[in-house]
C-alpha cells in the first residue's frame, strides 16, 4: 500500500532517498525502483526491518530494482544519526502520529533534507481518524499507539514556521476507511470477525492486483473518504 506518490516527486539518479519509519518495506521497495538512487530505510522496531530486508532481497532476485544500493538501520526519529542537508528525498508516512514530541521530529526530518528537496509526510485524517478514536479506546493503543490526531493546519505550521515551503497535498486509501471502522466496532485486535476478514482480503487482492475499478473507486472518494493525508514541502 504505497501512500506517497512518487509521480508527484522529482527524483533523479544518484539521489538519496531515506524512509523513516519504513515500517514491513512498502515505501521503501518503491523508492530503491528509482534508477540509480540510493535507499536507506530506518525503522525504530527491528522486526520491521527484517520485514523490509525480505522484501528487498525478494525484489532484488526478480530484478525488480533500479538502485544502486540501499542499506536499512535501526533509529529513532526525534534523534537522526545523519548531517545536516543529507537526503534529496524523506519519506515520513504514518509516523508522526506516534511520536510524543513530534516537533523535535519535525525538526530533525526538516535538518537532513537538502535545500531545495522534497520532504513527504502523510498522517491519519482528521475525520476518518476522529471516527476511530470514537469508536474504539483500543485503536489509539494499536502500533505503539496513536497519541494525537492532526488537522491539516496543524502539519503546515509545524513545518512552514521551520523553513520549509508547502507544495501540494492529497489524500489516499478512501477504500481502507470502512475497513478500519469496522474492524473498531468490532475490536482492533479480534481476528475472528467473518466481515472484517473478508473486508481485509479484499484490500489484499486489491494491493495484489490493483484492478481498475477499485483503483478508480479509491480516486473518486479519496477527496471525501481519504484515510490519510499526505503533504509534501521544499526545504528553503
Amino acid at each position: 500500500m504505497i501512500t506517497v506518490d512518487f509521480n508527484r516527486i522529482r527524483i533523479h539518479p544518484h539521489d538519496r532517498i531515506l524512509d523513516i519509519g519504513c515500517g514491513e518495506g512498502r515505501h521503501m521497495v518503491r523508492a530503491c525502483r528509482e534508477k540509480s538512487v540510493l535507499g536507506f530505510g530506518a525503522d525504530y522496531l527491528f522486526d520491521n526491518l527484517v520485514q523490509t530486508r525480505n522484501k528487498l532481497r525478494f525484489h532484488q532476485a526478480l530484478d525488480d530494482l533500479s538502485c544502486a544500493a540501499w542499506n536499512l538501520s535501526s533509529m529513532d526519529v526525534t534523534r537522526l544519526p545523519f548531517k545536516k542537508n543529507s537526503f534529496d528525498l524523506v519519506i515520513c508516512s504514518e509516523v508522526l502520529e506516534h511520536i510524543p514530541d513530534h516537533e523535535l521530529a519535525a525538526s530533525e526530518l526538516i535538518r537532513i533534507v537538502k535545500p531545495g528537496k522534497t520532504l513527504a509526510v502523510s498522517v491519519p485524517r482528521f475525520f476518518p481518524e476522529k471516527i476511530c478514536w470514537l469508536l474504539s479506546e483500543e485503536y489509539t493503543q494499536a502500533d505503539m499507539g496513536h497519541v494525537r490526531i492532526y488537522r491539516k493546519k496543524e502539519i503546515l505550521d509545524m513545518f512552514c514556521s521551520r523553513g520549509m515551503k508547502f507544495l501540494r497535498s492529497h489524500f489516499a486509501h478512501s477504500i481502507h476507511t470502512p475497513y478500519w471502522w469496522l474492524k473498531c466496532m468490532a475490536g482492533p485486535n479480534r481476528t475472528d470477525v467473518a466481515l472484517v476478514n473478508l473486508y481485509h482480503r479484499l484490500l489484499v487482492w486489491d494491493m495484489m492486483k490493483k484492478p481498475k475499478t477499485t483503483t478508480l473507486l479509491d480516486r473518486l472518494f479519496n477527496p471525501l473518504l481519504g484515510k490519510s493525508l499526505v503533504l509534501y514541502f521544499t526545504k528553503l
